[in-house]
């Protein structure tokens, strides 16, 4: 039986005493003697005056031993991917190569300071330059750019190249974007950031877009389509030539969302499939942590005249160094402090260098194979449905349906979840895409070995067989059980440790 620990661990302000020290800082006189000169000026120099706290910051007093055994703690209460598979549809949450972690911690590129001289970080810039290569050879691009700091940012990216691009040709008239009902919920709220108005393609019976709403929706107020290949509902769009023609006819971009390029890498390419512009996720495809383990990585790669509109500045090479190319005639400008997240960057190029063109191919072959051995073992199983054409193979990830489940015994895509939970599995994406009633999207990547995959269908398969009641008492063997979801949405409840932390600063007694 699993369990997962579950401590009644404090807030860390609540931990250690007065006076306890788990690192000196070093004071004035040390930092002046250290770098020798005249104090006064020397502080001015690092720290500017009206920027000097008046007060030292209200950090907990604790040991070093405190800290690592609080963390540790907490640690033991969540759950990762080096744990066991997270198989968050959409989200490609892939096992983090150690490799990969371990060298982008070296020194020489953890400690960089992004303001020092091209000439002192030659090595850095000859990765990223490569690196950028490789991407837009992998996504059938001619340029990238890797400021972009995450998957969404990339997409915002993409629809202001796009809105700018139109704006410079004297059709300002082009005000919509096109976005299938099954695309990631950003894509529409890329698009609208952007200053576009967002018309809905619905999905077709096959799990494709619709083409004939297509055709209806195309006019010269048309600015472009965002949408991923294979799709939200793991189907590869058997149409996209056809999709790319008509959009580029009517004087729309094409616009890739990277977010299921694990499906198709090293196999097929965006470039090659008509799109113009395509961010790529890092954090998902190139293996660099995810979510908490971040930050992510959004680059945004263009071909042909969408290139001039990438942000800037551009990785060069002269023959002898590398150098940043700032020229910006019709770019958008930054979107991004300085170069972007430099640290998932090197991770994705370790990740690329230790694969090869071979490797990443074997990469979309596993997630693939390992989706649809999922689906053949859920065959038959009762209370699940595959909606959208079920006998068409999917790609890296697939939607169930709980609605039969739902109907006969009252037991929701949420109650499946949190039984998963129960049984020391990652429940997977709920209630997404919303075409999908009592959604569950599940993406095992190919990280994941058969044995889990078999697990996992196999446990979603006895949750259908539970008594209702108790189906509905998960989740039990976790930290936290069952929040109730009105009080957990409501303002007021959100914020408690603010709170508490706030009466820390004043000097007030916690009762916990």
């Amino acid at each position: 039986m699993w369990r997962q620990a579950r401590w009644h661990e404090p807030l860390i302000y609540e931990l250690g005493a007065p006076g306890r020290i788990g690192f000196l800082v070093p004071d004035d006189a040390e930092i002046v003697e250290a770098l020798g000169g005249d104090r006064d000026a020397i502080l001015e120099h690092l720290v500017p005056e009206a920027l000097r706290r008046l007060s030292p910051p209200p950090l907990p007093e604790v040991s070093e031993v405190e800290v690592a055994r609080h963390y540790t703690r907490l640690s033991q209460m969540s759950y990762g991917v080096d744990n066991g598979p997270v198989p968050l549809g959409s989200c490609t949450m892939k096992y983090n190569p150690k490799i990969a972690e371990q060298l982008a911690a070296d020194p020489r590129i953890a400690w960089l300071h992004p303001l020092q001289d091209e000439e002192t970080v030659q090595g850095l810039l000859e990765i990223l330059y490569k690196l950028e290569r490789w991407l837009a050879e992998i996504t059938g691009m001619d340029r990238c750019s890797l400021q972009p700091p995450a998957g969404a940012s990339g997409e915002l990216t993409g629809t202001l190249m796009i809105r700018k691009y139109h704006l410079d040709r004297g059709e300002d008239q082009r005000v919509e974007m096109l976005v299938p009902d099954s695309a990631h919920g950003t894509n529409p709220a890329s698009a609208a950031m952007a200053g576009f108005r967002v018309v809905r393609i619905p999905t077709d019976e096959g799990g494709e877009v619709d083409i004939e709403a297509l055709y209806t929706a195309l006019s010269d107020q048309t600015a472009g389509m965002m949408l991923t290949n294979p799709n939200t509902l793991g189907v590869f769009e058997s149409r996209i030539l056809e999709i790319s023609r008509l959009v580029h006819e009517a004087g729309g971009i094409m616009y890739y969302d990277g977010a299921n390029l694990n499906g198709i890498l090293g196999i097929a390419r965006p470039g090659d499939m008509g799109f113009d512009i395509v961010h790529i996720n890092i954090h998902k495809t190139f293996a660099a942590p995810h979510g908490g383990g971040g930050p992510g990585a959004g680059p945004v790669c263009a071909k042909g005249e969408m290139v001039d509109y990438l942000p800037r500045p551009l990785l060069e090479y002269d023959g002898e160094k590398y150098y940043w190319d700032h020229s910006c005639d019709k770019c958008i400008g930054r979107v991004r402090a300085f170069h972007g997240n430099i640290v998932p960057l090197v991770k994705a190029f370790i990740y690329i260098a230790s694969l090869g063109p071979q490797g990443l191919r074997e990469v979309a072959e596993q997630a693939v194979l390992n989706t649809n051995y999922f689906i053949s073992l859920m065959k038959g199983a009762k209370g699940y449905m595959l909606p959208y054409d079920p006998s068409k193979p999917r790609k890296h990830e697939v939607v169930y349906s709980a609605k039969p489940l739902a109907q006969e015994k009252g037991v929701t895509a949420e109650d499946v979840a949190k039984n998963l939970l129960d049984a020391g599995l990652y429940a997977p994406t709920i209630y997404f895409p919303l075409i999908v009633e009592e959604a569950l999207m599940v993406e095992f990547t190919d990280t994941e070995t058969a044995e889990n995959v078999e697990r996992y269908a196999e446990t979603l398969r006895r949750i259908a067989a539970m008594e209702p009641e108790e189906a509905r008492k998960a989740p039990r063997n976790t930290s936290i059980g069952r929040l109730d979801m009105v009080k957990a949405n409501h303002p007021a409840s959100v914020t408690p440790s603010y709170r508490i932390y706030r009466r820390r600063l004043k000097g007030e007694k916690l009762r916990l």
